[in-house]
């Protein structure tokens, strides 16, 4: 059996949900598992909407209303006849939201977004669920958080293995189609938690290392994989073939177009991953295998903007030693920040960090107690896999260079936006 993952991207619009019914059609239903992200910038506007929520807003009532108007296009583009059980469907999973929004008592921010923003995937599996059975294609809408079971780390919960493969085992079936969700699980208590922003690839992951499946393939607006961002980068080429691990190194360096995490169950049990174009879907795209080369072999640009450079050092002067850097990992942990750079001398220690809870203020107080602290803030983070001189030179052209690192294979920069 497969695993297919379509992102939001794919299903932006009513033509979207149609490409998918493409896609199928040239690909094949059979013995099928369909992963399906929110439509379009969906999460987006559900994170507004927590954001209002939180500050109690008066444009609250506003976004919702907008939330509801965009996916109800989309409904009436789809479906001819408007007593379709398909609109109850919606109208019902957007009344279970204002609900969970007026019953809420907690004040945790992170546990209300993962209360509400994942209801923009149970709406788009439920359009595309009820759209092929529409035309003709029956499948089973299944519900992720009944079987990807989590702890309690909202916004980034990590995932109860062993819990997890009995039930996909028991709620899965490998022989039929089915359309779920990704991004979404549930803790012990049944509380909705979220995998991390983007995280509907390691849904396909972990669905595919449960059932042992034969494949999955990633549904893009890209060739494949490329060595560079098109929206960044000028003469991106497709990347063929790559290696678990060369997928593993441009995840963590921040390629988007694979989950960091996607790749680490598949590679247990060498299933192959595709990653290919939801508008060309008989193209070869890119396959990402056990031991096969890069190919062709060319430098692999990555970019993650919006990070924090930190520079720190003792308040006495006394140098930077295991004791420090313990503590200082200890309090990015505590804070969930993720650190893409470390650099450190005698007397000072350097990091490059992703602040994607928007924690680094509370972190701040913290670091200012112990450390003498500077930072610059909306930095960008350059790295080159594969580099070669002229890679190097080019890149560096006209940039405000706060740091840079060479390792063998990798360089990486830091510059002023």
């Amino acid at each position: 059996m497969r695993v297919f993952k379509f992102g939001g991207a794919s299903v932006k619009d009513a033509n979207g949900v149609k490409n998918v019914l493409n896609v199928l059609e040239k690909t094949g239903f059979s013995n099928l598992v369909i992963v399906i992200s929110a439509m379009g910038k969906t999460t987006n506007a559900l994170e507004l909407i927590v954001e209002l929520y939180t500050n109690n807003s008066k444009e609250l009532k506003i976004s919702l209303r907008d939330l509801e108007i965009y996916h109800n296009e989309i409904l009436e583009a789809l479906f001819e006849n408007k007593q379709h059980p398909v609109f109850k469907k919606i109208e019902g999973l957007l009344l279970d939201m204002q609900t969970t929004l007026d019953r809420n008592k907690s004040t945790q921010y992170d546990y209300i977004y993962d209360q509400i923003v994942p209801y923009g995937e149970l709406i788009s599996t439920t359009i595309v669920s009820e759209y092929l059975n529409h035309k003709g294609y029956q499948n089973t809408w299944l519900d992720a958080r009944d079987f990807i079971k989590t702890d309690t780390a909202y916004r980034d919960a990590e995932v109860d293995w062993q819990t997890t493969q009995h039930l996909i085992l028991e709620k899965v079936n490998k022989n039929s189609l089915s359309v779920t969700q990704g991004f979404i699980g549930s803790d012990e208590n049944n509380f909705t938690t979220t995998l991390g922003r983007e995280g509907s690839d390691y849904t396909a992951g972990i669905l595919a290392y449960c059932l042992n499946a034969d494949s999955v393939s990633i549904w893009k607006d890209v060739p494949g994989v490329l060595n560079a961002d098109p929206r960044v980068f000028d003469k991106t080429q497709l990347l063929s073939h790559i290696s678990y691990e060369e997928a593993i190194e441009l995840a963590f360096y921040g390629a988007s177009v694979i989950h960091p995490k996607t790749i680490q169950p598949l590679q247990r049990k060498e299933i192959p991953l595709y990653v290919k174009s939801f508008l060309n879907p008989v193209d070869q795209g890119t396959s990402v295998k056990k031991g096969q080369p890069l190919d062709p072999h060319l430098p692999c640009y990555i970019v993650k903007k919006n990070q924090v450079l930190v520079s720190l050092s003792s308040l006495d002067f006394s140098f930077i030693v295991e004791n420090n850097i313990s503590e200082i990992f200890s309090l990015f942990h505590q804070y969930h920040i993720k650190v893409d750079l470390i650099q450190n001398s005698a007397i000072s220690f350097s990091v490059c960090l992703d602040d994607k809870f928007d924690h680094f203020e509370k972190l701040l107080g913290k670091l200012k107690a112990k450390f003498r602290v500077t930072y610059n803030t909306n930095v960008s983070l350059f790295t080159i896999r594969h580099f070669t001189n002229e890679a190097i030179t080019s890149l560096e052209k006209n940039k405000d260079i706060l740091l840079k690192q060479i390792t063998r294979e990798t360089y990486q920069m830091v510059s002023r936006d």
